[in-house]
């Protein structure tokens, strides 16, 4: 079978939208509803101001704006936008926490290969 590329590709999950249950993605994520249950992509991850998730988060980077609660494991870098909110552990190479936002929870940070700390 064929490597098909998910380059340009990517799933929305519109505001007043409700998921409960597993997301696996290859290609980029945004949510602006509510979801409860397990994502992984490959790629980003965006959680707008009005969304809120529940869940248990793989992806490569991410950039939350709206409520989750669940422990988030990213491959690069985290964004906490100004009036976001995290409880929750979290696990990223590179952490940016804006003015405004909350994060309760711990955090591990991975250097990159070969730097010491």
């Amino acid at each position: 079978m064929d490597k098909v590329s998910s380059k340009g590709h990517f799933s929305i999950f519109g505001e007043g939208t409700h998921f409960e249950g597993t997301v696996n993605a290859p290609h980029s994520i945004r949510i602006e509803g509510s979801f409860k249950g397990k994502i992984q992509t490959t790629e980003d991850l965006s959680v707008g101001a009005s969304g809120h998730i529940e869940a248990e988060i793989h992806a490569k980077n991410a950039i939350i704006g709206g409520k989750v609660v669940g422990n988030i494991t990213v491959e690069n870098r985290i964004e906490l936008e100004a009036n976001s909110s995290l409880i929750g552990d979290l696990k990223a190479r590179d952490l940016i926490i804006n003015e405004g936002a909350v994060f309760h929870g711990n955090c591990s940070m991975n250097a990159g290969q070969g730097e010491k700390v």
